[in-house]
Order: C-alpha cells, then sequence, then structure tokens
C-alpha cells in the first residue's frame, strides 16, 4: 500500500510564513530588519521669539521620509531665559523623557537659531555625548551674533547670544564638537539675524552654506531640509 507523500519543503515554509502572518507574527529576521531600520527619534527645537509651530515645513519632509508620530518630537520652552542654568537642564529632562517613551538609546537633535544654544550646552556638559546621534544647527548663532546687543540689557538669553559672553566663551572652549555625535550647520550668507554669518560653522562640524536665504527661510528651504535628511543619516 502506498503511503501519502510528505509536504514538499518549500510548501512547508510557504505555510509556515502564511500562519505568520495571518497571526501577525513576523519571522524574527523580519522583525530585526523592521526594526533596524525605523528612524531614530528627532527632536526639533525652535529659535528665540518663536514657538514649535515653525516646524511644520520639515515635519511634513520627514514624515514624507518614513518618520511616525512617535518619532518627531518639538520642544518648546521660554527663549528668554538662561542657556546654561535653567534651559540646558529642561532640555536634558525632555530628551530622558523622550528616550523613555520610545526606548530608543539616542535621539537626533535639529535646532533653529537660538535653540542651538541650551541643546549644544546639554550635548557638551551636560552628558549629551551619550544621547544624542545627530546634532543639527540651522542659522545658530554658535559664536554670538552682535544683533543680540539690541536686547541685551533686559533679556539673559539675548545676553548668552551676544559675541564673547560667558555662554559663547565656554562653548567654545576646547573641542567645539566633543564625542562620537555627528554635528552638522547650515548657515546663509544673507542671514539679517547673524552677525557675522561665520558665526554658525562649528569646527569638526559637516557646515553647509545654504546661500543666500534670510534667517527663518531656512526653515522652509527645499535643499535645507534635504540636506538635513541627508545629515540625519549620516555616521552618528
Amino acid at each position: 500500500m502506498r503511503r501519502p507523500a510528505a509536504p514538499l519543503p518549500a510548501l512547508s515554509v510557504l505555510l509556515a510564513v502564511l500562519a505568520a502572518v495571518l497571526t501577525g507574527h513576523a519571522a524574527p529576521a523580519e522583525a530585526h530588519t523592521r526594526a533596524a531600520a525605523a528612524p531614530r527619534p528627532v527632536i526639533l527645537v525652535h529659535g528665540y521669539n518663536a514657538d514649535t509651530g515653525v516646524w511644520g515645513s520639515l515635519d511634513a519632509r520627514l514624515r514624507a521620509a518614513g518618520y511616525g508620530d512617535g518619532q518627531i518630537f518639538r520642544w518648546g520652552y521660554d527663549t528668554h531665559q538662561s542657556v546654561n542654568e535653567v534651559l540646558a537642564g529642561r532640555f536634558a529632562a525632555y530628551v530622558d523623557e523622550v528616550r523613555r517613551q520610545t526606548g530608543a538609546d539616542r535621539v537626533d537633535v535639529v535646532a533653529h537659531s537660538f535653540g542651538s544654544l541650551p541643546t549644544r550646552w546639554y550635548v557638551k556638559y551636560g552628558g549629551g555625548t551619550a544621547t544624542v546621534a545627530h546634532w543639527i544647527s540651522l542659522a545658530g548663532p554658535n559664536h554670538g551674533t552682535g544683533v543680540a546687543w539690541a536686547c541685551a540689557l533686559w533679556d539673559q538669553a539675548c545676553r548668552d547670544m551676544t559675541p564673547g559672553s560667558w555662554v559663547q566663551k565656554k562653548l567654545a572652549e576646547g573641542d567645539e564638537t566633543p564625542g562620537t555625535v555627528a554635528y552638522a550647520t547650515f548657515w546663509s550668507n544673507c542671514d539679517e539675524v547673524i552677525n557675522p554669518d561665520d558665526s554658525v560653522p562649528l569646527s569638526g562640524a559637516a557646515n553647509h552654506p545654504a546661500g543666500c536665504l534670510d534667517h527663518n527661510a531656512l526653515l522652509g528651504d527645499e535643499a535645507v531640509g534635504g540636506g538635513v535628511l541627508g545629515a540625519l543619516t549620516a555616521d552618528g
């Protein structure tokens, strides 16, 4: 009497894959590949006298590139407070909260204008070299801006932005781009807020000229947005 033929190996594999799909359980190798491809959480930090609404254009670009709701965060804060005494510590707490929510070891940071200073202070002096993978500055007063003298008399953040301030000296001390963080800057030679224009680039960073753009135009510029996405995928 003939016995029924054993199922072919290929058929067995196919049935197993179908079962996994129908039950919602992917094979371990597939799950690992998807997890590896997921973008790292990115925190967007606005500038002086602004709010989280400035990030609409870049947010849309990130989503088009595959970022989801749980991977894009916007930090809102009082822009009239001290970089080192108040804001850097509050940003550190926010980074910890994002890491707790997402389970990520490290985050990426994109900052505009004044937002570059408290985030950079956190990276350099607040332990951020271990928790930040990419730090990107758009039109940041990274070596100060003379425009800040106009409000320095009554505003601590403006004092911190002035060339030669204590905050500026401490940030420029030693290595401007410490640790294994991948640093990048984008600057304009027509920036009406950052004076001089070469205040933005940092030694050791990937410094990108954005052409002739207004200070806030860097937020929505297509080429700058593409450059930010490229920087976020650079080694780091």
